[in-house]
């Protein structure tokens, strides 16, 4: 995953949440429950669940381990998870 999650990823045309199209300017970001690209909408219907913030934590510290690029670098799969990105 780590290493080809921009190519898969990043252009993605359908959020796989709720299946809604994104287009070439539309903002996604990656979901921290299935790292799958998802639209902003679903986004802040994840950050509601009772559980967001526990799986966040898991995700940063295994998503570290696995990348082994710091968190804070916008060219890594970590950040992402975080901030929205454009095709």
């Amino acid at each position: 995953m780590k290493d080809d999650w921009a190519t898969r990823l990043s252009c993605a045309i359908q959020c796989q949440r709720c299946e809604g199209r994104l287009d070439a300017k539309a903002e996604r970001i990656l979901s921290v429950y299935d790292h799958q690209a998802i639209c902003m909408r679903c986004k802040k219907d994840e950050e509601k669940r009772p559980d967001y913030e526990e799986i966040s934590k898991q995700m940063i510290g295994q998503c570290l381990i696995d990348t082994e690029v710091q968190y804070g670098d916008p060219e890594g799969y970590c950040y992402h998870h975080f901030y929205p990105f454009k095709c």
